[in-house]
């Protein structure tokens, strides 16, 4: 008798608990700044060294940085500062890169 009262509770709690209206949250974000909303992806975007290219390679494709950082820790980072976007290798390989914030503003031609 103890085992059909448990589950006839579990039946009505799991009736009831089916009617109650299901609510969720909408989360609406910005279109973005107006002026990139006009404009193509293309005039406003920065292409970025791809993750596992090596230090040559990227020195090759990209140039030379502004500024090469020293490594630092274990293993070791080096980090690459160019204009538009910064470089992070593990030892001789990217494992990042960042666009600055002003690399995104529309490029005047």
């Amino acid at each position: 008798m103890t085992r059909l009262w448990k589950t006839a509770t579990f039946t009505a709690l799991l009736g009831v608990i089916t009617l109650l209206p299901a609510r969720a949250d909408t989360l609406e974000m910005p279109a973005g700044p107006p002026a990139l909303q006009d404009q193509p992806a293309a005039e406003h975007s920065v292409t970025l060294p791809g993750r596992g290219m090596s230090m040559t390679a990227v020195e090759e494709r990209f140039g030379t940085p502004r500024t090469k950082h020293n490594e630092v820790g274990d293993p070791p980072i080096t980090r690459w500062v160019y204009p538009d976007f910064t470089v992070y290798f593990e030892y001789q390989y990217v494992i990042n890169a960042v666009a600055h914030d002003d690399a995104a503003a529309p490029r005047r031609q």
